[in-house]
């Protein structure tokens, strides 16, 4: 069921002018039931003005008398449709104080990692404006050259799982727009789960060339000659000096 606008002071208004069961007002309200007895004891909601549900367009008359004979029934929230849909809509993202100055660093690190990000999802995931997201694109940011790109994930300023789906719509996008993505494109766009289950890895450059290493379950390679006991311990015998013979 819909909260009713101003919960509290409807609650205010309902213990003061009706004979309503705590329960039935806790549940038109979507409040605990105590916090209503607390409202009728004056401990709770002190100074708070009642706001008139029926004036207001949110019950009817007959609804509340109805309810006051039968303890058992529920009020229900009058059909508003201008508040259709209220409840989802979002406001920007709020950023903590202390994170703020990270912003630029996270657009940076998206931009150059994700360059198919729109700047509406870079926006929506570190909770910036487009202004700065262009200023960082075209390098015109005032302290562009003390940014450093950080992962905005390992700054906190969103969830991986946020992130994932960003890449994954507009991974979605180009498909549907029919752009040519070369192999590293398409991994990058795929989420972190994606990439990690995948069975086709890049050999790093720093392991190239190693031919001592194979990889799987391949033995490795014998570059040495191999010893074993025998070859060890049953050494020729020294030639002996003349000297010794003589005597």
């Amino acid at each position: 069921m819909a909260k009713p606008l101003m919960a509290k002071a409807t609650a205010v208004w309902l213990v003061d002018n009706t004979t309503l069961s705590f329960k039935q007002i806790a549940d038109f309200t979507e409040m605990h039931e105590l916090e209503i007895q607390g409202i009728a004891d004056g401990d709770v909601a002190a100074g708070v003005k009642g706001f008139d549900p029926v004036a207001n367009n949110q019950l009817d008359q007959s609804d509340i008398d109805a309810a006051e004979k039968d303890p058992m029934r529920k009020l229900k929230l009058k059909y508003n449709a201008s508040a259709e849909g209220e409840e989802k809509r979002r406001g920007p993202r709020y950023t903590p104080l202390s994170k703020r100055q990270d912003r630029p660093a996270s657009i940076l690190w998206l931009v150059k990692f994700h360059p198919e990000l729109a700047d509406a999802q870079i926006s929506k995931l570190v909770g910036t404006t487009k202004p700065t997201i262009q200023a960082i694109r075209e390098r015109t940011h005032w302290n562009i050259a003390n940014i450093q790109p950080i992962d905005p994930v390992a700054l906190g300023l969103c969830k991986q799982s946020e992130l994932d789906a960003a890449v994954q719509k507009a991974s979605a996008k180009k498909e549907r727009e029919g752009e040519a993505m070369s192999d590293d494109d398409r991994r990058k766009l795929l989420s972190t789960e994606q990439s990690l289950s995948g069975d086709d890895y890049k050999i790093p450059t720093a392991i190239e060339g190693l031919e001592t290493f194979t990889l799987g379950n391949a033995e490795p390679e014998v570059t040495e000659k191999q010893y074993d006991a025998d070859s060890l311990f049953n050494l020729p015998d020294e030639p002996k000096d003349e000297g010794e013979d003589d005597a």
